[in-house]
């Protein structure tokens, strides 16, 4: 399917959030996620499922001052 994951055109076979950040080679422990513009819980993405056209974004906290 094709999504947009972080502004860019992106196809994936991952059908939940959870696999699509362990396909992205992302520390879960470490990202925010928000799925069509709603914040997911860490706790929520293995049931959550992604659809064709969805807009997902993968945030890391970033370092420095």
């Amino acid at each position: 399917m094709r999504i947009d994951l972080n502004g860019t055109s992106y196809e994936t076979p991952a059908r939940t959030l959870a696999d699509l950040i362990a396909e992205t080679g992302a520390e879960a422990a470490a990202v925010a996620t928000a799925l069509d513009g709603v914040f997911v819980p860490r706790d929520a993405r293995a049931a959550t499922l992604l659809s064709d056209g969805a807009k997902v974004e993968i945030l890391a906290p970033m370092q420095g001052g």
